[in-house]
């Protein structure tokens, strides 16, 4: 009895399930979609602080499908025509515990993105090794990685304070950034350009709390970063990436203050971040000093008096610019700024000295000279990226600028010469100028990428157009007047000239590219890149000279339009340690166009045609993900400039005659580098190595050749000189170069020691008075500036520096040798809680001698100890509000003379008198944060450069 009703019982629960499905050859319901015979699986791999792992390997099985992969530089890795979606995805990376997952997914969804995989650390703990976690420095292939949270700031503390304090960072108080001795030449925020890709504003006002990661990335562009294909020289830019928990929110910073001497600095900065979004307004109205000895140190409200060694003078400046990002759906995402701003700049020059030539046995000369100058600019730049689909990518960049200037400047130069030959010239020229230079740009950009099914197979196109349109409308009178001896009393001639300048110049310049890669296994694949650019220029440019012989109109018009092509291929190898390229690069340049003779009246052609084939060379390989070393070669192409090959002899400056070369070549630089990165993370010690090697074939150089010629009706038979001014091609010149940085953490990173050096060889070659002849330089620096934190409350940082330059002329065996021995110290101190005082002091000792003996320079020389110094009050519970008083150049002593000695002489440039001044105001920081950015109720996933993931 049992049994039969056990028996009726899963009849009926069958006939129920079978009545559920329709009677159709086994096939699903109609109501659900039929399963796909293939799909997309990609995922990420993380350890357990939220790191990404590049080069941990990703197996996938399942009755239908073996497949295997490495992560790329982000963690991320991609499995294309999947069969299965009910697979075993396993995962391992060296150092971390393996993990094995069985998954049952959709098998209607094509592209299926999976939660993130975090390994585990399977790091033991012995006696001898302390395993302290995730490396603070990672080097791979192009990107130098620091994780934020290792180095620790005070609050409301910005970017280039969170920088200052990392390993090869050296933070200008004017905003610029070196890495390793290198320039940083643009920022980008979660791996988009940030407010114009501007330096200054970026580090000077990102908050650093929000900062998660900071990346130094050697940029090939965005052709390069969505085929893999690296052609040329790469950018060194900066990239941050957000916290994720402070990636939706709002961020502000306001400053105002104002000083004696009408002085003010006022900056704000606005940004609002949601993931992927992003809009900022940035805007800056100062009124500075310039020509002040730069101290190093950055103002407390990063708008102070540093700057440099230029004239000296002020300048007032306003700039504002929005910048707006969004990714408006899973397909599109949009970045554009705009930017507006004036600069306004007075400045005087003074200097004095003495140098000689192959002609000239010694000339002491004085320069005196005024400039203002005021310029304008505006410009707008737009960013389209649309994911087609999961295998093409369009990006469209239009882009916008105008700018002007209006330049007048006053110069008086009084120069004492003597010749090797006994003769001797008196000299004083007075000059005004004046210009004036709209110049309008615009262009577009076009990429196209497409992705094929086989992995690895790639193809890309990109095409581009930009329109110049630059006009100057200028004048420039001078009077010079030759004395036949040392006083002003014995007039011996007297010019006076008048030039009147118009000048129109327009260049349209075309490229357009082509890359295609080739898997040849797992690891290697061939590449092929073929570029072409052409530039066609026009200029008109019309000369009035007015003399006192007469008046002279010369007509420059010419047209020419230069065509470079550039075809490579080369093998490639992306293994776990090694990666490598080998090929070759075919490079045809050629030039051509018409330039109206004087003489004559009629148009003369020109042309000239190059052919080089140079190697494809690059090689890199990584112990781990701290140590790495890289070796490559380039080679960059020096054309020459088009009026450079022209017949004709340019009378324009009767004391300046320029001469043409028609048989000019195009220059070649031979460039090898080499770079080597060690980080120990258990000792905290870091050491970085960069070397590099040039050699120059058909080097393109001017040959000056300087006579003189009886003055008329002189009674002493005085006479003056004329400069003829050449191009030639010289081989031979050469340079040798490298730089190291070693850093040492202690207690915590309290104890901050970084030694810095740089040693460098220049051998060039050289002409004049048509003689070959070659100049060569050493150069030696050591720098040691440890950063020191002993507590919370006190920040102490010595600067000690030392520099040797020697250089020699081999056409007169003239040498010289310079020592400068620096000394520095800034630093803060905090107490009761909100209060704060700051400190920055510098000074030199130079000891230069030159041989022969020049009268007039010192066997050794003091700088003046300039010292900038500061207090601040914060209040509120988040010290969101500060008061600030600044005072730059406390002991007054800026006005100082800077000394340059080289082989052929000396010149003294006096420094500004005018830098002594305070600023009293305020800064107000102001931040609110909700949360990670999310999807459908899901955290969303992150790229390697910061970005999201949005499925």
């Amino acid at each position: 009895m049992k049994r039969s009703l056990l028996i009726l019982i899963t009849l009926l629960f069958a006939a129920t399930v079978y009545a559920q499905v329709p009677a159709q050859n086994g096939q699903r319901s109609q109501s659900l979609p039929p399963p796909l015979p293939s799909r997309q699986v990609s995922g990420i791999v993380k350890d357990s602080t939220d790191t990404t792992l590049p080069g941990a390997v990703v197996k996938l099985t399942s009755p239908h499908d073996t497949l295997s992969t490495a992560t790329n530089a982000d963690g991320i890795f991609i499995f294309k025509n999947v069969k299965s979606a009910t697979f075993v995805l396993s995962v391992s990376s060296l150092g971390y515990r393996p993990q094995v997952k069985r998954l049952l997914n959709n098998d209607a969804v094509p592209r299926l993105t999976l939660d993130p995989i975090v390994l585990k650390s399977e790091a033991q703990q012995l006696k001898e090794v302390v395993i302290n976690g995730t490396p603070s420095i990672t080097y791979k292939v192009d990107t130098i990685e620091y994780r934020a949270s290792d180095y620790k700031v005070r609050p409301n503390a910005t970017l280039d304070e969170l920088l200052k304090k990392m390993e090869g960072f050296e933070v200008g108080s004017d905003g610029s950034v070196t890495h390793q001795g290198q320039a940083i030449t643009k920022v980008k925020l979660n791996g988009k350009d940030y407010a114009g890709g501007d330096v200054a504003q970026a580090v000077q006002n990102l908050p650093a709390e929000i900062i998660e990661k900071a990346q130094v990335v050697d940029d090939y562009g965005d052709a390069a970063a969505h085929s893999g294909i690296k052609d040329g020289d790469p950018q060194k830019i900066l990239n941050v990436t957000t916290k994720a928990d402070r990636s939706v929110g709002t961020t502000g910073r306001l400053i105002g203050q104002a000083g004696n001497n009408d002085r003010y600095n006022g900056n704000l900065f606005l940004q609002r971040i949601n993931g992927n979004q992003q809009i900022g307004v940035i805007a800056n109205f100062r009124n500075t000093v310039t020509g002040v000895q730069s101290t190093g140190l950055a103002s407390s409200a990063n708008g102070g008096g540093g700057g440099g060694n230029s004239n000296p003078g002020t300048t007032q400046s306003f700039a504002p610019s929005i910048n707006y990002r969004d990714q408006l759906n899973k397909k599109i995402q949009i970045n554009s700024s705009a930017t507006y701003g004036f600069t306004k700049n007075n400045s005087v020059s003074e200097s004095y000295g003495t140098n000689s030539s192959t002609v000239v046995k010694s000339s002491d000369f004085t320069n005196n000279g005024t400039s203002q100058r005021n310029s304008f600019r505006r410009g707008a730049s737009f960013e389209l990226d649309y994911d087609i689909d999961s295998l093409n990518y369009l990006q469209v960049q239009p882009s916008y600028s105008y700018s002007t200037s209006e330049n007048e400047t006053t110069s008086s130069r009084n120069a004492s010469t003597h010749y090797k030959d006994g003769s001797y010239e008196h000299q004083v020229v007075n000059g005004t100028t004046s210009n004036k230079t709209p110049t309008t740009t615009y262009g577009a950009l076009a990429l196209f990428n497409h992705r094929f099914r086989k992995p690895g197979r790639n193809f890309s196109t990109q095409l581009s157009y930009n329109h110049t349109d630059s006009k100057s409308n200028g004048t420039n009178q001078s009077h010079t007047i030759n004395y036949a001896d040392s006083t002003f009393n014995n007039l011996q001639q007297d010019l006076f000239a008048n030039l009147i300048t118009i000048k129109n110049n327009t260049t349209n310049t075309f490229r357009g590219s082509m890359t295609y890669s080739e898997p040849l296994g797992g690891l290697s694949r061939l590449e092929l890149n073929a570029q072409m650019t052409r530039n066609s220029h026009s200029t008109d440019n019309v000369t009035d000279s007015i003399q006192a012989a007469g008046t002279k109109e010369t007509d420059l018009i010419f047209n020419y339009n230069t065509t470079e092509t550039r075809m490579a291929l080369n093998y490639r190898y992306n293994g776990t340690k090694v990666n490598m390229s080998l090929g070759t690069t075919l490079m045809p340049y050629h030039l051509d166009g018409t330039k109206l003779d004087n003489n004559s009246q009629s148009f003369v052609p020109t042309e000239i045609s190059i052919f080089r084939v140079l190697p494809i060379f690059r090689f890199s390989y990584a112990w781990s993900r701290t140590q790495r070393l890289n070796i490559f070669y380039t080679g960059t192409n020096e054309e020459p400039q088009f009026q450079q090959i022209q017949p004709f002899i340019d009378n324009t400056d009767p004391n300046n005659i320029v001469v043409g070369n028609p048989k000019l070549k195009a220059g070649l630089n031979n460039q090898v580098t080499i770079q080597y990165n060690n980080y120990f993370p258990n000792s905290r010690f870091n050491i970085s190595l960069n070397g590099n090697a040039n050699y120059y074939t058909d080097d393109i150089t001017t040959n000056t050749v300087t006579q003189l010629v009886p003055i008329p009706g002189s009674p002493t038979g005085s006479k003056r000189s004329i400069r003829y001014i050449n191009y030639v091609n010289i081989s031979g010149s050469k340079g040798l170069g490298g730089n190291y940085v070693i850093s040492k953490q202690l207690a915590d990173r309290r104890y901050n020691l970084n030694l810095i050096g740089r040693v460098n060889y220049g051998y060039t070659m050289a002409m004049s008075q048509g003689v070959l002849y070659h100049q060569t330089s050493w150069n030696f620096n050591e720098r040691f500036g440890p950063r020191i934190t002993p507590t919370d409350n006190v920040e102490f940082n010595p600067f000690f520096g030392t520099s040797l330059s020697r250089g020699f002329n081999s056409a007169d065996g003239s040498s010289s040798k310079a020592v400068t021995n620096s000394f520095g110290l800034d630093g803060r101190f905090y107490f009761f809680k909100t209060y704060q005082v700051h400190y920055d002091a510098s000074k030199q000792f130079i000891n230069q001698t030159i041989s022969p003996n020049v009268s007039n320079v010192p066997q050794s020389k003091a700088t003046p100890l300039v010292i900038d110094a500061g207090f601040q009050k914060e209040f509120g519970a988040r010290r969101q509000f500060t008061l600030t008083f600044d005072v730059f150049d406390l002991l007054h002593q800026n006005n100082y003379i800077t000394q340059s000695a080289t082989v052929t002489g000396v010149t003294n440039t006096v420094s500004s008198s005018l830098s002594r001044y305070f600023l009293v105001g305020f800064r107000l920081n102001l931040q609110k944060w909700s949360g990670r950015p999310t999807r459908n109720g899901r955290n969303l996933q992150r790229r390697g450069d910061g970005s999201f993931i949005y499925n």
